[in-house]
This record gives structure tokens, sequence and C-alpha cells, in this order.
């Protein structure tokens, strides 16, 4: 599943009302091109879905190919099962770049990347589909453990659910840059600045009933950094 990059530069505007920004507009985006650099940045997703008559926000680890995100979980999963239906779904992603301390705690806020997804997920059921899209969250995650690690059974994969989500409605806001103080309180002898935070990749630590003679294979050893690791970019 190749990315599909073309036209991304072009910014049309929301595709609908549903998810056109309203607070701070001029910190978003809906081009195609932002949306993919924070999907691709990020690790964790939470899917959000209405269950029983209440919403529930469930953390998971998700994959792009293309103009699709997907998400995969338990086939007893109750968000899943509602999602599959098809139900309205909200797919977030955050990545969190720093706080911002300001010379009053009214004007402390977060530097942050974020992307919202909406739409009917499609469930994915094809065999083949399936292992496709279960390959591309496994290499957002860890480039190179797909062809590595054993492929999964026909009895894991059919209790593996699959969705895919087009990627149509969405829009991306960034907040960067340091604190925004009242004229006012500029001159109070208080520090105020960014606390810059980032992803970082620490050494991988061996399971304790791992044999003897099994080293570390390459891809994990020289992997790439942590998702979110990179900086964030001004939206223009």
């Amino acid at each position: 599943m190749a990315h599909d990059d073309s036209d991304r530069g072009v910014d049309s505007g929301p595709a609908n009302d549903h998810v056109r920004l309203r607070r701070l507009p001029d910190q978003g985006s809906y081009r195609k091109e932002d949306l993919h650099a924070v999907l691709d940045a990020g690790f964790i997703c939470h899917l959000g879905v209405v269950v029983d008559g209440w919403p529930m926000v469930i953390p998971t680890t998700y994959g792009r190919a293309g103009d699709h995100l997907f998400v995969h979980g338990s086939a007893a999963s109750q968000s899943l099962r509602t999602a599959k239906a098809p139900a309205p779904t909200c797919v977030t992603v955050t990545l969190v770049d720093g706080l911002v301390l300001a010379r009053s705690v009214f004007n402390h806020s977060v530097n942050y990347r974020c992307a919202m997804v909406y739409g009917l997920p499609e469930l994915v059921s094809d065999p083949a589909d399936k292992l496709a899209a279960l390959e591309v969250i496994s290499e957002h995650a860890v480039p190179g453990q797909w062809s590595y690690a054993r492929s999964p059974s026909a009895k894991e994969l059919a209790a593996t659910t699959v969705l895919r989500l087009s990627l149509d409605e969405a829009s991306v806001k960034v907040s960067e840059g340091p604190p925004d103080d009242d004229d006012a309180d500029l001159s109070l002898d208080v520090w105020a600045g960014e606390v810059p935070l980032r992803t970082v990749r620490l050494d991988p630590v061996p399971s304790p009933d791992l044999s003897d003679g099994i080293v570390l294979p390459d891809h994990i050893r020289s992997g790439p950094l942590a998702p979110g690791s990179a900086p964030a970019r001004q939206l223009n």
C-alpha cells in the first residue's frame, strides 16, 4: 500500500461544515500534506465513538496508507463492534511539543500538533486486505518488524477487527511559539518561555525468557527515532 500524496499541497478548505475549525482557525489547515505529516509522526491515536448512548474514547495504534487510516483491535472490543456498524467515528492524533509558561497562569498553554479525522469506518473483511492493513499498522510502529516476526495465524486474524477510515473529512491544528502574554504582564518579575518536550527512543530491553544467542536485529537496533520526535512545523 503505497502512500499517494498527489496534490497534497492544495488547501481547498474544510470538506464540510462538520470539520470546519472555528476557534483560532489561523492555526489550522485542511491540506493533505499537513494531515499526513501529523499522522505519520504520531504513534497512538484515540478512537471516539458513542457506545450504548455514552461516548467512549479508546487509545490504540494505527497506520496510514495513502488517504486511509487503519486501526485494529480485538473482535470482542465494544468500541470496534460499534464503529464497524458503521457508526460516526472521530480519530484524534495529538503530539505534544512543549509546555508554554506565561507570566500569568491564564495564558499558560501547550504547543502541539493535532489531527482530527471524522467518518464512517469500513470493515476490512477480506483476509488478504486485512493482512495488508495489519502490515501498514505494524510497519508504522516498527519498520521491518512485519517481515521479521511470525505472521498472524488464521485464528488470530479471525479474532482481529480492522477498520479503514477515509481521510476526506479531517483537519489539522498546530500551536507553536512563545507565550502570548498580556501587555500589562510584561513587566512582571516572572520567568516566561517554553519547556520543549520530545519522545525519545531508548535502548531495547530483551525479554527475560529470550533464548541465548538471539541477537537484536538491525531494524530494531538502528531503527528510526520514535514517532512524534520531529519538531513542529509552521502551517502556511
